[in-house]
Parts: C-alpha cells; structure tokens; sequence
C-alpha cells in the first residue's frame, strides 16, 4: 500500500501555497508518521524521544547547523527506531550547515517536523515548514520578538484546518494544571484577584569553544543572547505566563519591571532575573519573579488568589486548592523525601508535570493521524508576546502596553554574519 501521498491539490493562500498532506494507513512501518528533527541540541532530542516511546512516529531525518550535534543524537535516534523494529535513519537523510533545515523540511517522504533550533529560527523555519506542507511541533518561544510572532499569526490565519502546527507549552497538557484550571474557570476560588507567578532557575554556564568564530560561541551559547534565545522570560518565565493566560483567559493589558545582570559572567547580554507587574483585564494585577542564576534551582509555581480560595500549582511542590472548595491532587507536597513504592502505586508522583510531554506529543500526532489539525498559533504567539512586553517593560524601565508592542511590531536583529541559520 502506498504510504502516503502529498496531493498536487493545493490550497491558494496569500502569497504563498500549502502542498496539503493525505495520509494513507497500512502495515505499522507504513503507517508511523514520518518526522525530522530540526536542532538536535538536549532539549530536542529529548522531545523527539518522549514522542517516539509515546506514539508511532519513526524519525526519518535530522538536520543540525553544527555536524557534531548530528553525530552525538544519531546513536540515541536510530536506537529509538530499531527498538520499534524501524530503519535507522539513511546517511542522505542527515543534513548539517546552513541550509540543513531547507533540506529537511522539503524531504517529500516527511509528513511532520519538530523544530528545536534556537528561537530566533522559528518564525522562518515554521514559515517555510507550512509552506512545504509539512505539519510542524515547535518548541516555544515562538519567536524572540513581536515581529516574529506577527508572522507567524499571519500563517496560522491561513492554515487553519489544513494542518496541525502546535508550540511547546506542554503544561497545558498535564493532567494536575488541567484539572486546576477547570475548577478555577468555573468558580471554585470565586472571582480572581490577582496571580503570583514565580520561576526561580539555577544559572547556564558558559560552554567555551575558544577554536570557534564569534558567531558560532552565541550560537552555541544561544541562552546568554537576547536577540537568538529571547532571553529568560522567553526561555523560562514564558511557561508560567502561558498558565495564566490560560487560567485567565487573557493577556496582559500592560507591564511594568525591573531586573538586571547581577553575578552575570562578562558573557552575552541576556538579563538573569526579572520582577514584571502584569496588569490583566478586570483589574487582576499579576506579578512574575524570574531568575536563572547560581547553582540552586528553586521553585516554580503559578498562585491564583480569589475572593473563595487559593489556587497553587508547582512544577515539584503540589497543585492544589485551599478555601470553599479545597482540592488536592495528590502531588508531593514535598519534594526532599523519596517518594515511596506505596505511594507510586497508589498514582502519586513528584512532579506535577509527569504526563505533559506524553500528552502533548500524542495530541499532536493523533491530530496528524484522525484530520482533526490543531493550530496553536494565536495561543502560543499570546504567551510569546506576554513574556516580551514584560521583558521590554523591564529593559525600558517604564510602562509598556500590549498595543504599544503590537504597533511597534519591533524586530531584533541577531547580527549573525559568517555562521549561523
């Protein structure tokens, strides 16, 4: 049975054409979804791991700016295939250099990319991704600044119901936050006040590579840059403000913050903690604590007070409800002690994040699979775009607001000049 046949039907939109997917399903190795990676650094190669141990993908091809990324995650992908009694990857199906993720999103066996290169690519890598028909995973953020994501909105306005392109904000899928939300959104702790958010991280170090241009030590320090990784708020902070867009229902009106480069090593010119006031609709004041320093990580958790009741959750700490309507969801409260056999049996977990990645991945794929295409982009551009008015609040050192940032529409330049996507 054919495997899969890209249509020559095409749909006319804007100034460009979708190559619209059809699936055709038969043995198991014709109907896995075929995928290549886009960044095969920790965080990708970790996603594209979970996906394969969760759904009935098989990896088909990778592409990396650096060959030495390709050569360290090839073991480890070809393993997760064979292991499902799938072919490793072909030697023509690896690309590395500049125009590695060009090849790779126009390879006609593919069905669906994950791109997990540094965020400053994403708006032109899903852009082209979309344009060769191929369904899309991104990781988030989105992209590093408002003009990036404009585009990126522009493209979800034009692709809807023709494929599924989805951000990795995968909290959105854990099962404890879900069942928060829901109670939150329908009255459990009354009318929200205002919201706590907090992302305490222990520090990047700086990888040398003193034999490296200039130009590859950002690239491969892609963290300690602002205009390549959008800095902390986009790195971390982002995953919390994406919970309380969601519990909300909203984005911020306005922001107003501080932070700085305090300890920071002489290196980059991403900041490495920030204090944002976020001001929501119906007058809810939101306040973010962001840090990446030092060798401790600390907590994460996002609190919503009410006038019924409190709505904690937290990445290792519980998620759960006190007032009227008190709820737990049976996380450890406390993370220094072991959890027991006992308690592992009877479904308590240490992380409150234990299913996210498993149901985010299966979302995706299941949408490829039955036709029902999920397209996050208004959402994900959404959370993207509060952890940027947040940070440019802070770095103005005055009040910003959403519609100042929307008409600005400012663009970063990377400045990347001999290497680089």
């Amino acid at each position: 049975m054919q495997r899969r046949n890209f249509l020559k039907s095409t749909a006319a939109v804007s100034t460009f054409t979708i190559v619209q997917p059809s699936i055709a399903f038969g043995s198991k190795i014709n109907s896995a979804i075929k995928i290549g990676i886009i960044g095969c650094g920790n965080r990708g190669s970790s996603v594209i791991a979970s996906m394969s141990r969760h759904t009935n993908i098989h990896i088909a091809a990778m592409a990396d700016l650096f060959s030495d990324k390709l050569d360290i995650a090839r073991p480890r992908l070809n393993k997760l295939n064979t292991d499902k009694g799938l072919a490793k990857i072909s030697q023509s199906k690896i690309y590395s250099g500049k125009n590695a993720y060009l090849e790779l999103i126009n390879d006609p066996d593919l069905d669906a990319v994950l791109i997990s290169s540094p965020a400053y690519t994403h708006p032109e890598f899903l852009s082209e991704a979309i344009k060769a028909g191929k369904h899309a995973y991104c990781e988030k953020p989105m992209a590093v600044d408002a003009a990036g994501c404009s585009r990126i909105v522009r493209l979800g306005q034009e692709i809807d119901g023709k494929l599924s392109v989805v951000i990795g904000f995968q909290i959105r899928h854990a099962s404890p936050y879900m069942e928060m939300v829901k109670r939150v959104k329908r009255g459990d702790i009354g009318k929200v006040i205002n919201a706590q958010l907090y992302y305490f991280s222990s520090g990047t170090p700086v990888r040398p590579y003193p034999q490296a241009s200039w130009d590859e030590q950002r690239i491969r320090n892609q963290y300690k840059f602002r205009a390549l990784s959008g800095g902390i708020l986009l790195d971390q902070g982002i995953h919390m403000l994406d919970v309380c867009n969601w519990t909300l229902g909203a984005h911020p009106i306005d922001a107003i913050g501080r932070g700085g480069r305090n300890e920071a090593p002489d290196f980059g010119d991403g900041w490495n903690n920030f204090q944002v006031i976020y001001q929501y609709p119906d007058d809810i004041s939101v306040s973010l604590h962001s840090t990446q320093f030092g060798p401790h990580f600390g907590d994460v958790c996002a609190r919503f007070t009410g006038t019924k009741g409190i709505a904690e959750a937290h990445y290792t700490r519980g998620v759960f409800i006190t007032g009227d309507n008190a709820w737990d969801s049976g996380m450890l409260r406390d993370n220094r002690k072991p959890i027991t056999p006992e308690q592992r049996s009877s479904g308590v977990f240490p992380s409150a994040l234990h299913d996210a990645d498993a149901n985010k991945e299966k979302a995706f794929i299941n949408s490829i699979e039955s036709g029902n295409f999920l397209n996050e982009t208004q959402s994900g551009a959404n959370s993207t775009l509060s952890a940027i008015l947040g940070r440019e609040a802070a770095t103005k050192g005055e009040q910003y607001t959403w519609d100042e940032m929307k008409f600005e529409n400012k663009k970063i330049p990377h400045d990347l000049k001999n290497v680089g996507w």
